[in-house]
């Protein structure tokens, strides 16, 4: 055992190129200079002589078991594949399929004649499961365990400068007691972090902790040795421009000593300052032993909000609003392990650049240059211990502390990682017991005395951050905790009323969110998992995430009790299509810019913030006066924006035609004062007196006219669509409608249906829709007339197809399904498009071609949302097309001369077979049902 594990032991206790940079790699044998992750695997923690081992290995599968008895170690067996370390088995970068549960890696090293002297050890990041390690047949060493790295020491049997024999055997049979956690999303096989050689001093650490201490201007240091010291040791530390010695006396493995930090530069998420330290440890015989590490100076604590008693987990003494995401941390071709570097820092930059403050790393012990990323560029972390899924006997609860102990003593000096989570919405913690002759599964008061021991170890093991029990879900509770977390998933319409529920059951006393036995205490309130997801019947599956997500946090911010929300996710994964972005990194679209002119998903994360509250859409009446609350949230010191703002406000929309028009602008002042969370007067607000959808744009600005803020909140002016209406030029014009589900005749290649009682109508593959227009009279006079309709392609879903929900897919352990299959699915917009070409034909004769370039659902199908009945199930929610606007040909009114009628054709042609979604006046993006406007002269 580590001197570290020692001395704190108590019993009881967007990138997507670099993919394909790494698959030519794979594909066509680069050089050593190609490997992947080449880079130092641990910037806290390196030797200046090291050799990076991934890239190609010999490779086989051992699916009867008899890599030992046949001694597989000694060369005996050619082994016939090559995997790509260190990408699991079964995933696609790793070369190789899943084929079994056991299987051997082998390669040459040669280890170099300037090592002599030293002492080398073979390191691999991260292996699982139990993975053993041989040398020229000879066995190193055995570990278990699937997160954390471990070493071998080769010396005794180096021959320097000669090709020697590494093999590998891991053993990663399903056992209930691991750490698997969502390992169903692409399962870690085997070596799945880089794997090296390093030489080390003859003494040499095994930790080296920084403990930063802001408010007395110095950092606690601690040295760890892997035992205790046979002679004194000296170690020499350079941290923050001064050099200073201490001993180890001989006996002892560890020392713990204080370095003053003068003129102290804060780590913040602004401005991430990393104190750079090199550490020289020996006995003034042997090989020193030599490393560079970094910390953070700062602080990690709680404190109230300004002006209140609501506590707030505070940075550097200044509290916080955390706003972060859930991050699964998986990659779709390297699963567990991402292909490059560069990937891992893009992933921080993802987070940070949609105004994110932190995330969730999600039941994984993540890669440790991923949290390097996250350092570097100031993105706070939530660390998860990943879970079993059996029940927690002796096993488990051994693997859990051992995995606990490794993951902090690894990850210490990351001063991104703010807290440490023991266990998540108690998987694994329930036990089958017997009542009333059935089976049931229950959280025992004996396991909760261990989840609240688990939590204590931790606080021991680094006191420097908060810990939590349990981030609790499903009416699981939290014993002992530093944080009062909860989990929540709820339409956009249901967040108000939870809210005002956890506002006032949240005090100290307090038994909600608690087992029994345990009470509430002063933590900081705060979400750590919510979003939409699974606030639908049967989840959402693939759906535009932008509306629920904008009422929810709309009413985040009228409760600043609630210090901060996490919202799932980052990125999709195999089963869970509710990402920022999709599982492959590429980009999805809120359409927010369109919506607020400089507005976007940012003003949604904005510490300036305004807003309408929950409601973000409201029928009203023609010409309605109505009050509109204002909430303002400002969480945020600044004090350069003096004591007044400007709110700009202004109201457009569309028409019963589909045209952009503005109806009113205007503005008010204000009041700012720092960290002020306050409900401000009223807006009076007179509606346009048509038939519109209407659009309250609202930018808050400073002196200097500098936006700060947008949002917005719209309104459907409910009324029949004009039959006539005068033209800006003084013309007088004929307006005949027809609702998207009244078509006179349609016939469809793969399907037609209608949603929602026809408010939208589809065609899947090719086919066409015919609406028939009477006209009231006969168009003669007439000059010209234009057939305007809201339409989008209509791609054939799963969920069109077969019905059936999948209730029997184990989502948490990664059952896959289609993203469309879902009954609530309507895939957002992205960079994928489902294009689609409409002829449309006027009593036979061609008018014209409409090329639709997809089949979109974000937040500009506002009426589409607006409509949804308030149940948890969802009919294309957000879905909307494109305004198009085509001439009808003179030919075409001379037939209707005759006829008294204009026969429109929608036809998508069998060359290219898009589908065609035709949407009516309370669906889509536009008050708009398929009409015809006849221009008189």
């Amino acid at each position: 055992m580590s001197s570290y594990l020692q001395h704190h032991s108590k019993p009881n206790f967007r990138v997507w190129i670099n993919t394909l940079f790494i698959c030519c790699c794979v594909s066509f044998g680069l050089s050593a200079q190609s490997i992947p992750l080449p880079e130092h695997p641990r910037p806290d923690f390196e030797r200046p002589d090291w050799i990076n081992l991934n890239g190609s290995w010999a490779f086989e599968f051992d699916k009867n078991d008899q890599g030992l008895a046949q001694k597989w170690m000694n060369g005996a067996r050619k082994f016939s594949k090559t995997i790509n370390v260190p990408f699991p088995w079964g995933a696609p970068l790793s070369g190789v399929g899943d084929e079994a549960d056991i299987a051997w890696y082998q390669r040459e090293i040669k280890v170099p004649a300037a090592w002599k002297g030293k002492r080398t050890f073979l390191t691999i990041g991260a292996s699982d499961w139990e993975t053993t390690v041989y040398l020229d047949g000879k066995e190193l060493g055995k570990h278990q365990g699937g997160y954390t790295p471990f070493s071998f020491e080769l010396t005794p049997l180096l021959k320097y400068d000669s090709p020697q024999r590494i093999s590998i055997r891991v053993d990663d049979k399903r056992r209930q007691f691991t750490l698997y956690g969502k390992q169903g999303y692409g399962n870690a096989r085997g070596i799945w972090q880089t794997i090296y050689l390093e030489a080390r001093g003859q003494n040499h650490l095994d930790a080296l902790h920084f403990a930063p201490d802001i408010d007395n201007k110095k950092v606690a240091v601690t040295a760890y040795l892997p035992a205790a010291a046979s002679s004194e040791l000296q170690l020499e530390l350079k941290l923050a421009g001064k050099t200073t010695s201490h001993k180890i006396v001989a006996g002892s493995s560890s020392v713990t000593f204080d370095v003053a930090i003068e003129n102290q530069h804060l780590w913040t998420l602004e401005d991430p300052y990393l104190y750079e330290v090199e550490a020289k440890l020996g006995d003034g015989k042997g090989a020193a032993d030599v490393l560079k590490s970094y910390f953070g100076q700062r602080k990690i604590s709680v404190v109230d909000l300004p002006g209140t008693d609501y506590p707030y987990i505070a940075l550097n003494n200044e509290p916080v609003y955390l706003q972060l995401a859930l991050d699964q941390s998986y990659h779709p071709e390297g699963f567990y392990t991402f292909p490059s570097d560069e990937f891992m820092k893009e992933e921080i930059l993802l987070a940070r650049g949609i105004g994110l403050n932190g995330i969730r790393t999600h039941i994984k012990v993540d890669i440790p240059r991923k949290l390097y990323w996250a350092d570097k560029l100031g993105v706070l972390v939530m660390a998860d211990l990943p879970n079993f899924w059996g029940e927690p006997d002796a096993n488990a609860q051994k693997e859990s502390e051992y995995t606990l102990r490794e993951m902090l003593k690894r990850d210490f000096n990351h001063p991104a990682i703010f807290s440490w989570i023991t266990f998540n919405e108690t998987w694994g913690l329930t036990t089958k017991v017997e009542e009333n002759g059935k089976q049931q599964s229950k959280y025992l008061p004996e396991t909760q005395k261990w989840v609240a021991s688990v939590y204590r170890l931790a606080k021991q093991l680094d006191p420097t951050r908060l810990v939590e029990d349990n981030s609790i879900c499903c009416g699981r509770g939290h014993t002992e905790t530093d944080i009062n977390s909860w989990h929540e998933y709820l339409p956009g319409w249901a967040w108000e009323e939870h809210l005002k529920n956890i506002d006032a059951n949240t005090y100290p006393g307090s038994k909600h969110h608690f087992e029994a036995g345990y009470v509430q205490g002063r933590q900081p309130n705060i979400n750590s998992e919510c979003g939409n997801v699974w606030g639908y019947d049967g989840s959402t599956g693939d759906v535009d995430w932008s509306w629920d997500y904008h009422r929810m946090m709309n009413t985040f911010r009228k409760y600043p009790k609630i210090a901060g929300w996490l919202y799932t996710e980052h990125h999709d994964v195999i089963n869970e299509w509710n990402g920022y972005w999709k599982f492959d990194r590429t980009n999805k679209y809120t359409g927010l810019e369109e919506m607020v002119e400089g507005m976007s998903l940012n003003d949604l994360h904005s510490m300036i913030y305004i807003s309408t509250g929950n409601e973000i859409s409201k029928t009203v009446q023609p010409g309605e006066s109505v009050k509109i609350p204002l909430y303002a949230s400002f969480y945020t010191n600044r004090k350069d924006l003096g004591k007044t703002l400007t709110l700009q406000i202004k109201l457009y929309g569309y028409d019963a035609l589909g045209q952009k028009k503005t109806w009113m602008t205007t503005q008010r002042s204000v009041p700012y004062t720092p960290w002020m969370q306050k409900q401000l007067d009223s807006l009076d607000l007179q509606l346009p007196n048509e038939k519109c959808i209407a659009h309250l744009s609202l930018t808050l600005q400073d002196a200097l006219g500098n936006d700060l803020h947008h949002n917005v909140m719209s309104f459907v002016v409910e009324t029949p669509a004009p039959k006539a209406m005068t033209l800006p030029n003084g013309k007088s014009a004929q307006v005949l409608t027809v609702a998207p589900k009244d078509f006179s005749a349609a016939k469809w290649s793969k399907k037609q249906w209608n949603v929602l009682d026809g408010l939208k109508v589809n065609g899947a593959g090719s086919g066409f829709f015919e609406y028939t227009f009477k006209m009231a009279e006969k168009p003669t006079g007439t000059e010209a007339a234009t057939f305007i309709a809201e339409l989008g392609a209509k791609q054939l879903l799963v969920k069109d197809i077969d019905k059936s929900t999948n209730v029997n897919v184990d989502y948490m352990l990664g059952g896959k399904v289609d993203p469309s299959l879902n009954p609530n699915a309507y895939p957002m917009t992205d960079e994928y498009l489902s294009p689609s070409t409409v002829n449309v034909t006027v009593n036979g004769v061609f008018a014209g071609r409409v090329d639709l370039s997809d089949d979109p659902a974000d937040h500009r199908g506002v009426l589409s949302w607006h409509y949804q009945p308030k149940v948890r199930k969802l009919q294309e929610a957000g879905s909307y097309g494109y305004r198009v606007a085509v001439n009808i040909p003179p030919q075409a009114l001379n037939i209707a001369k005759v006829s008294g009628e204009l026969v429109v054709r929608l036809e998508v042609p069998e060359a290219m077979p898009g589908g065609l979604a035709v949407y009516g006046d309370k669906f889509g993006r536009y008050p708009l049902n398929p009409t015809v406007v006849v221009v008189k002269e």
